[in-house]
């Protein structure tokens, strides 16, 4: 998607501080980071939110988890936190599927 903020990240259009980098996905830090440690993990390919995700690109989501379950642990995350912001009210501000990987201070529960 050419106007798609992440999609120009992806393609190395806009510069991003990387974290992990493959075929399928790419992980950078966060630009307004709201824990010690916030990085993003983004498909290469256009998926708009979770709601996108269907048995032709489940994979990719998979594949995201299990990366994002290695750069936890290549830094030595013992506890994080995976979030998902799906539309408008739930404060997806970028189309694009992506998942905020937080850690390094405590998490209050409810969120929000």
């Amino acid at each position: 998607m050419s106007d798609c903020l992440f999609c120009k990240i992806a393609a190395g259009e806009i510069p991003s501080v990387k974290v992990y980098e493959d075929d399928i996905c790419l992980a950078f830090n966060d630009i307004a980071p709201q824990a010690p440690t916030h990085f993003l993990v983004i498909p290469k390919t256009h998926i708009p939110s979770v709601s996108g995700i269907d048995a032709g690109n489940s994979g990719v989501a998979a594949h995201i988890f299990e990366v994002i379950a290695k750069v936890a642990a290549e830094k030595g995350m013992e506890s994080y936190r995976v979030v998902s912001n799906i539309g408008d009210q739930a404060g997806q501000t970028v189309p694009h599927l992506h998942f905020h990987v937080l850690s390094g201070r405590d998490m209050t529960w409810p969120p929000g």
